[in-house]
């Protein structure tokens, strides 16, 4: 007879999975000993390794171990292994929270953080300290809850734990500090309590407590000058010295968090800081720490804490060659994200000001870096590549060479547009908003790429940063270009589009969008006309926002809107003249009046410059717009500002108060 057909047999299960099965069902063994074997067993698998801590996290592990830790606290026949079991079950749910916010999650929802806090008054030193360093890998974590120093004994439980013989618990308060010191008011309660000079005291201590006491030194101190004098009283013992020594210390992550220590004093109180060496030398100690593997990816980041908008130390670090060191970094070959993007955003902030610095990195033909950057896996490296990007590029010469206007920079940030992560788009608009500018007939690479059409999408976008930055953009677009250029703009946007921009509930993107149609009204007469289509939509949006905002940078932008638009043919300055002087207006001030008594010049400007182009004599209806002007005070009040303060009133007001004098003259 012929073989009968038999079905295929089941695949296999994994043998990985069922070995990981039968582990975390060891953890509910009723032997006690098997329970500790399989936590020794678990706890070895999973450190340093997230693959098999998440593999372990989604089948459930953490919940047993939880309970194994609570039935062992609550006490047991053998003291002996019970002390094991806490010590295994604590050092477990330690190497899930350690660099891993899944763990820290999964261990915060099995209640094993309260447990373990429980234990730092166990009798038992080990268990002690079992407890205390898994502790403190929760609170490396945003995760990890805040300590509120202000409510009930909470500060009397920071100082036992800082007064402890036990360098994981003082290690621990410090970390506690760090993760929940977020105000002034915490930062000078914990001065005032003394605490301050317990952390200087474990300056001296194991290379743990030093460390531990530095970072919670430097978030005691940010931002808060008052604590900084407090600090650095004699009855501390030279405190600013003992850091500054330990910014030779052996222990590479001891240097750098000494560094960042000063730092943040140099930051938050420039005046105990003026040392031209110490500044020289954290910057040099920082190019040194960026060679090294542990903390290689944290000293750019702490390189450009110490430069950021701090043209004086950007001039040192220039002179120390750090463009060239990072850039020889960034050749050495594939980087990790971290120090990749610490490395972008450092040289960022050393071309942020400095023309040297932007013009010695072009000349290293670093941009390539850049560019290539803008395409990385990683979403902190494609923004730091951008916020990069936007620095060099504020170059006025650079941009007037068309240097950044090519499709190597165009076509990955006009990509960069439609990326997942809000604050990618966000660095991606920074950037595109400066190298748009650019002075030569090169806008249309951008255009052709598709990033008008995409900028017209984002200025829809519910989140209001999106909004703004992207209106920015179109109006540096729209920045010196030819009519042609505007008509493509505006049929991507549209009118309505734009006139509900105009009125947009935040001010800041009204002010954009105002300003953005003051640059297509810039130019010839076919540009004016662009205010005027719609049945004079724009026109009349930037109308309604004249008398109705208060913001004074909205109205700047809207008077010089129509400035621009009275400096076309009388249907033009006829239309502004119907704006800011309505005929059904009651006898209140008018709008211009009001901005001619502002007290910011700025205003006063604009509005000045509106009347210039309203009342100039060779104009056929000048005689009778003088006269309105007059009717409504504001020929009087003109006179009152040949005088004014500001050099740009005073001459733009002379002007317009002898247009209207001439106009007057000729009528007659």
């Amino acid at each position: 007879m012929p073989a009968s057909a038999s079905s295929p047999p089941p695949p296999a299960r994994p043998p990985t999975n069922s070995r990981h099965e039968d582990l975390i069902g060891r953890l509910s063994s009723s032997s006690s000993h098997a329970k500790l074997k399989a936590l020794r067993d678990l706890k070895n698998q999973i450190i340093g390794n997230r693959t098999k801590k998440l593999c372990f996290l989604k089948l459930g592990a953490v919940p047993p171990i939880t309970s194994i830790l609570s039935s062992a606290a609550g006490g047991g026949d053998d003291a002996e292994l019970n002390v094991s079991l806490i010590i295994q079950s604590a050092a477990a749910i330690g190497s899930f929270a350690c660099g891993f916010d899944d763990g820290v999650k999964a261990v915060l929802d099995a209640g094993g953080f309260n447990i373990l806090l429980s234990l730092i008054s166990y009798p038992n030193d080990k268990v002690v300290s079992a407890a205390a360093r898994s502790l403190k890998f929760i609170y490396q974590s945003k995760l990890a809850p805040r300590y509120d120093f202000l409510q009930g004994n909470n500060m009397e439980f920071i100082q036992s734990l800082l007064n402890s013989e036990n360098e994981n618990v003082t290690g621990l308060g410090a970390s506690i500090i760090t993760h929940s010191c977020q105000t002034n008011m915490q930062q000078k309660a914990l001065s005032d309590t003394g605490i301050i000079k317990k952390l200087i005291c474990m300056l001296g201590g194991s290379v743990t407590q030093k460390e531990a006491s530095l970072e919670s030194l430097a978030t005691i101190l940010k931002g808060n000058p008052d604590v900084i004098l407090k600090f650095m009283e004699p009855e501390n013992g030279g405190a600013l010295g003992t850091v500054n020594e330990l910014t030779k210390d052996k222990n590479a992550r001891t240097r750098l968090l000494a560094c960042m220590c000063l730092i943040v004093i140099r930051n938050s109180s420039p005046s105990c800081l003026q040392d031209l060496r110490i500044k020289t030398k954290l910057i040099l100690i920082l190019l040194e720490l960026l060679e090294d593997d542990q903390v290689g990816d944290e000293a750019p980041f702490a390189l450009s804490s110490l430069i950021a908008e701090k043209e004086d130390l950007q001039v040192l670090a220039f002179e120390a060659n750090v463009i060239d060191k990072l850039v020889n970094h960034l050749r050495k070959g594939p980087l990790l994200s971290r120090r990749l993007e610490g490395i972008l955003i450092a040289l960022a902030n050393m071309c942020s000001r400095l023309e040297r610095c932007r013009d010695r990195l072009l000349s290293l033909e670093a941009m390539k870096f850049v560019t290539d950057a803008l395409s990385q896996d990683s979403g902190e490296v494609r923004a730091a590549a951008c916020i990069c990007l936007k620095n060099v590029s504020r170059s006025v010469k650079n941009l007037s060479a068309g240097l950044f206007m090519n499709e190597n920079f165009v076509v990955p940030l006009v990509r960069l547009l439609f990326d997942d992560l809000t604050f990618v788009q966000v660095s991606a608009l920074d950037a595109i908003s400066n190298i748009v500018v650019d002075f030569l007939a090169h806008k249309k690479i951008f255009m052709q790429c598709g990033g008008v059409k995409q900028l017209a999408q984002l200025s829809k976008s519910m989140d209001s940063t999106i909004r703004v930055k992207a209106v920015c953009a179109l109006r540096n677009l729209t920045f010196l270009v030819n009519d042609q250029c505007k008509e493509e703009i505006l049929s991507e946007l549209t009118q309505s589009t734009l006139g509900s921009l105009i009125c947009d509930p935040e001010t800041c993107v009204q002010e954009q969008s105002l300003a953005l149609v003051r640059n297509l009204v810039d130019g010839p007469l076919d540009s004016i006309q662009h205010v005027f289509a719609a049945d004079a939509l724009l026109l009349h949006a930037v109308g309604q926002q004249l008398q109705s905002a208060s913001k004074a940078e909205v109205l700047i932008q809207g008077m010089y809107v129509f400035t621009n638009v009275a400096s076309g043919n009388e249907v033009h300055k006829e239309a502004v003249m119907q704006e800011l002087f309505p005929p059904l207006a009651n006898d209140s001030e008018s709008v211009m009046l009001k901005f001619l008594h502002s007290d910011d010049s700025r205003l006063r400007t604009a509005a000045v410059w509106a009347l210039v182009n309203l009342t100039f004599p060779s104009s056929s209806g000048a005689f009778g717009r003088v006269m309105k002007l007059r009717n409504a005070g504001v020929v009087s009040q003109l006179k009152n500002m040949v005088n004014d303060p500001c050099l740009d009133v005073k001459l733009r007001a002379r002007t317009a108060l002898g247009q209207s004098m001439t106009s007057d003259d000729g009528s007659t």
